[in-house]
């Protein structure tokens, strides 16, 4: 993605091409998509921690919290962020859904 600095740092307004206009709408739509995965990963795992653990909906809730977490840790990489155990932390990720996705 190609940054310009400021106009007043340059000293005159660098020329818009159609790239640097096309890069903007990319980084702006990765960062939509991030944000809509993001937001299913909280509605998933809210349904999850709402379920009683022995309820019969509870695999299917299980199942569409790590597709969820999966998804969201896809697009976190396609954004260059490679490492989640922040985001782990901050949603709380149970480890049942960890444990779906591969995780020790």
């Amino acid at each position: 993605m190609a940054l310009r600095p400021p106009s007043f740092i340059s000293g005159r307004a660098a020329p818009q091409s159609g790239l640097n206009v096309l890069d903007y709408e990319i980084a702006d739509e990765m960062a939509s998509a991030l944000g809509r995965a993001g937001r299913r990963v909280e509605e998933t795992l809210a349904l999850l921690r709402a379920e009683a653990l022995e309820s019969e909906a509870r695999p299917r809730l299980l199942r569409a919290a790590a597709d969820a977490v999966h998804a969201y840790f896809i697009q976190r990489e396609l954004c260059g962020m490679r490492r989640h155990e922040a985001v782990i932390r901050e949603y709380d990720i149970p480890k049942a859904v960890l444990a779906r996705l591969g995780a020790k």
